[in-house]
């Protein structure tokens, strides 16, 4: 990376400098609406004055070098002024114009001009072209040509995106989300959203991060967010929307269809301990749980609500989530039954009924002793109701006895869910968070603001990961192993394959097979699809019948392999691995055989990786049920299955700069301390 300045006076600028027309004008407005205490430097070849301000003729007319510019001109215009303010020292620009390589297509010289940019920017930090900037909601600070619906916060987090309008609809949520800054990265022609994330987080008033992202331009640029996320204790999720161009496809198997963009990006992201969110409502209410309590320590919450209806409901919108609603611990049940009485029915989730509404004496006490149990979050779910018809009063006396709650207990993380998110109002979210508590919007989106904040809080409490395997793929031509060749390159590096043995004819494999020992599998070599080409004869018990079978697949194969057959497994599984072309070498674990398509259940890891992340990964597979003993079959000998994708891990890992595709399928899990067993494998690699 070039040495470039920081971004800190760009960021949090004294002095603005603003070219352009009206949108220049929108920017001084805005600062002025925001109350920005700097001074701002108009910058206009004909204007005299622009709200009260003197205009400045060019960039040499200026009292001093800008903290910080908005660019608001043509895209030619703005690589001259950008290089003007670059000589006179500026802390840095946004580039509003659009025109450069996002419209390379449309204008040929696009990605020339871009690049332009990017020389007469020289030391001096540029962000864009083909944004709208950033909004710094601590200080009042905007380089925004646009109308927004942020107020000056104390502390609060920033949310960074390539998209400007998606950031601009973010800033008109009205669900309590404190936003101290938002900012746009457009074409990231110098800047990257990482490097602008990263130094959003070091302002000490930013407390989370969320990002949403088209494209991961840098790994590293990414891996150096993560862990300066860890260093300081301030989470950071992402949204990943979009399918890379440049995402291999699948060509002779499965492994690849698999391994696509998303699913790549989802293992790298989780590696790296960032949150994932799935959408813009479950982003905003994840922030505003790491805003007020930062990553959970565990995956166990408690739930009250008044009414059964609503305890069904959480209850129900948690199945198959990790988050989940442990049962209460005898030393709770005497304090609850005491302040509710006989006729409710103690459990987690729990509805308290109606009997202790408006009673803050009893609704503390049984809140309480519900806080006793060591959640890590306890939620009540509680709409309020419309200002404009009804009254707040009832429903406050349970917001007190909440927070009495949380006091008595250490100020354990507590939360108000509005079932249906317009009934969190704003004022009522800001007043429940001035009070030391967590406003949360819908029940599926509190559900997965938890799941992430404990996911982020797992991954804190590891060991933080090993940088990520990045080599580049070598050029030139390809090649594809037969599968006699492919086991016998995965067997050196500690894969168990069948004893098998190779010939040319079929007499010779005939003959060959004789002396390996009955029953064997015949298969044909030189063939991508063996089982439709009727390459694959299984279980032959004798020398004719592997002699026929050789002869019936002759005018397909180039050459037979016969091995020793395989005992039943358990359950069939797939080993594969693809060069991503951000990610890296990346390994595919799931499920196998004809299941590839039938449910496609599997998991990726990004490389390296260790045997605890490995089993992590098989048992978070739904063919797990297979390998645990699934009613009262054998169970599947688990601790070979890691050490077979070990292996083949240290293979991917060993071969990373030349292998484009590998797919050993099925690798047969023998019962528990048999063992398991490669069956087919398949290798693609660049010529040595």
């Amino acid at each position: 990376m070039r040495d470039l300045n920081s971004l800190d006076r760009l960021l949090r600028p004294k002095t603005i400098a603003v070219f352009g027309g009206k949108e220049a004008r929108r920017v001084i407005f805005q600062c002025d609406k925001m109350g920005f205490a700097g001074e701002i430097w108009p910058v206009h070849p004909k204007e005299d004055e622009i709200y009260g301000r003197k205009c400045y003729r060019s960039v040499a007319d200026l009292p001093s070098a800008p903290d910080a510019a908005f660019v608001g001109v043509n895209r030619n215009l703005s690589v001259e002024i950008v290089r003007q303010l670059s000589e006179r020292g500026a802390g840095g620009a946004i580039c509003y114009a659009s025109g450069f390589l996002e419209a390379q297509s449309e204008l040929a010289d696009g990605a020339d001009l871009q690049a332009e940019l990017v020389k007469a920017a020289g030391r001096m930090r540029i962000i864009g072209p083909n944004c709208y900037g950033i909004i710094n909601g601590l200080d009042g600070a905007l380089l925004w040509p646009d109308q927004h619906g942020l107020v000056k916060v104390d502390k609060g987090v920033a949310i960074l995106t390539q998209s400007s309008n998606i950031v601009l609809n973010l800033t008109m949520q009205t669900r309590g989300l404190p936003i101290a800054y938002v900012m746009t990265a457009g074409n990231q022609a110098q800047t990257g959203l990482s490097e602008m994330a990263i130094a959003a987080l070091e302002d000490p008033r930013v407390t989370a991060l969320g990002l949403h992202i088209e494209g991961i331009d840098s790994v590293d640029a990414l891996e150096r967010l993560a862990q300066r996320s860890r260093e300081l204790k301030k989470p950071v999720v992402a949204l990943k929307v979009g399918k890379s161009e440049a995402a291999q496809k699948a060509t002779v198997s499965h492994t690849a269809s698999l391994a696509g963009n998303h699913a790549v990006s989802s293992a790298l992201l989780k590696r790296l301990g960032i949150g994932q969110v799935s959408s813009l409502p479950v982003m905003i209410e994840a922030l505003k749980l790491l805003h007020v309590y930062g990553p959970l320590s565990s995956y166990e919450v408690s739930s009250m609500s008044c009414s059964g209806g609503e305890a069904s409901l959480v209850s129900d919108t948690a199945v198959g989530r990790k988050v989940h609603f442990r049962a209460l611990k005898d030393f709770q049940l005497k304090p609850m039954r005491e302040s509710l009485g006989e006729m409710v029915t103690l459990a987690n989730p729990l509805d308290y009924h109606t009997f202790v509404w408006g009673n803050l004496e009893r609704q503390t006490a049984a809140f309480t002793a519900m806080f006793s149990g060591g959640y890590a979050l306890n939620m009540i779910i509680l709409d309020f109701p419309r200002a404009d018809r009804c009254t707040y009063e009832d429903w406050w006396i349970t917001v007190q006895a909440m927070q009495n709650a949380s006091k008595a207990n250490q100020g354990v993380p507590a939360a108000f869910v509005a079932s249906l998110p317009e009934n969190m109002h704003e004022d009522v979210a800001f007043k429940i968070m001035e009070m030391g508590m967590l406003p949360l919007c819908g029940i599926d989106e509190a559900l997965s603001a938890a799941e992430i904040a404990a996911d982020i809080g797992a991954a804190w409490r590891a060991p933080a990961p090993a940088p990520l395997l990045k080599a580049a793929l070598a050029d030139g031509e390809s090649e594809t192993l037969s599968e006699a060749e492919a086991k016998a390159v995965l067997a050196a590096h500690g894969v168990p394959v069948p004893a098998g043995v190779t010939a040319e004819t079929p007499e010779a494999i005939a003959a060959a097979a004789e002396r390996l020992g009955f029953p064997v599998a015949l298969k044909g070599l030189g063939v991508a699809h063996k089982t439709e080409a009727g390459a694959v004869k299984l279980k032959l018990a004798s020398r004719e019948a592997v002699l026929d079978a050789a002869k019936a697949m002759a005018h397909v194969a180039s050459g037979y392999l016969a091995e020793r057959m395989v005992a039943k497994p358990v359950a069939e599984l797939i080993i594969g691995a693809t060069h991503d072309p951000v990610a890296g070498p990346v390994l595919t674990v799931g499920a196998g055989g004809i299941l590839v398509e039938l449910i496609e259940d599997a998991a990726l890891l990004t490389l390296p990786t260790t045997e605890t992340e490995i089993r992590s990964a098989l048992s978070g597979l739904k063919i797990a049920k297979l390998l645990n003993g699934y009613r009262g079959q054998p169970k599947g000998d688990m601790e070979a299955l890691v050490k077979t994708v070990a292996a083949a891990a240290a293979f991917v890992s060993a071969e990373a700069g030349r292998l484009e595709e590998l797919d050993i399928n099925p690798v047969m899990v023998l019962p528990e301390g048999q063992g398991a067993v490669a069956a087919d494998a398949l290798i693609r690699r660049k010529k040595a």
